[in-house]
């Protein structure tokens, strides 16, 4: 049954969300470098924005695998299981199940054919800047565990050509369970690091979804976090960004593009490292940062965008509907 539909619900919603911390109790719970960190490049209303988004539970999300399935079905599919959705203004595949959890939908029959993946609205956004087509030669350099690779092949159709690099082995095996599970077939799976691509590749479009921090998923009430979420990992996270978007770059084809992502809103993983990596290359000429044709669709759905200085890219806030995120599309010279 489709829930009513109010686009406002897309902004952070955090007074409305019964499991949502107080703005105190959350700060108390994050650990004591990250607010004075985003001081550093956020006002502080941008600063509390992001804090709060750590201590709401996230809406459940998923889209239609149009590869064996369609929004239809899936429509269906909620509509007899009892469970209320919401569409999402900026993406007719995706879907919002507020109030339901994750695990309602584990024993549907067409969650376990495949037909639909749950996955966060923010991670959804790289495959479509990406906007893979038939006939491209598509790299995923950072794929397991396959969630943007799959929805790329389904945007792309059978005729787009996607290599997705993994190499660490349980994760290259969890990659191809799920490009199995989801149809994906126009996919080849690469055991490597991507760092070590040999220059003699090259691709029209390039996806580097990169390993970071994961500052913009932090939750306040996991009780891990403090020990996971350290300096020495965003320190850890920038020295292999800066090497794997320098290889992004190079392997682009020109007159191709690549589109970097993290799940950080912290600016040395983000805008500071493209403006970085690009500073270093020859030819500095040969890269350019485009806008982002989606991010008109967002603002227009009144999504938690963050101020960005590099201002072509999208930053997401945390909220109830969003995981903070950055997405940055470059493009290399014909």
């Amino acid at each position: 049954m489709r829930a009513d539909v109010n686009f406002a619900l897309m902004k952070p919603n955090l007074a409305t969300e019964s499991t949502a911390m107080t703005y105190d109790e959350t700060a108390s719970l994050l650990p004591d470098f990250f607010a004075p960190l985003l001081a550093e490049s956020y006002a502080d209303d941008d600063v509390r924005r992001i804090v709060a988004g750590c201590g709401v539970e996230r809406a459940t999300t998923l889209r239609a695998n149009t590869l064996l399935s369609d929004r239809e079905e899936v429509e269906a599919m909620l509509d007899r299981a009892g469970i209320p959705w919401e569409p999402v203004p900026w993406y007719a595949d995706a879907f919002v199940l507020p109030g339901t959890p994750a695990k309602a939908l584990w024993g549907l029959e067409e969650y376990r054919a495949g037909k639909v993946y749950l996955q966060s609205l923010s991670s959804m956004l790289p495959p479509l800047v990406v906007e893979p087509a038939a006939g491209l030669d598509i790299l995923d350099m950072c794929a397991a565990p396959g969630g943007k690779t799959c929805q790329m092949a389904a945007l792309g159709g059978p005729q787009a050509h996607i290599t997705a690099c993994e190499m660490n082995v349980p994760r290259a095996e969890k990659l191809e369970y799920n490009l199995g599970k989801q149809g994906a077939r126009n996919v080849m799976v690469m055991r490597t690091d991507a760092r070590r691509l040999d220059d003699f590749f090259s691709f029209d479009r390039v996806l580097l979804d990169a390993p970071c921090s994961g500052s913009g998923t932090l939750r306040a009430s996991d009780p891990k976090m403090p020990k996971r979420f350290t300096p020495a990992l965003i320190q850890k996270s920038t020295k292999s960004q800066r090497a794997l978007l320098t290889k992004a770059l190079q392997v682009t084809k020109p007159g191709g593009f690549c589109v970097y992502s993290t799940c950080s809103v912290l600016p040395q993983e983000n805008h500071l490292m493209v403006e970085e990596v690009l500073k270093s290359l020859r030819k500095k000429g040969s890269w350019r940062v485009e806008p982002i044709e989606l991010a008109d669709d967002l603002r227009a759905a009144g999504a938690p965008l963050l101020p960005c200085e590099l201002e072509e890219a999208i930053c997401m806030c945390p909220t109830d509907r969003f995981e903070g995120f950055f997405v940055c599309k470059i493009s290399r010279q014909a």
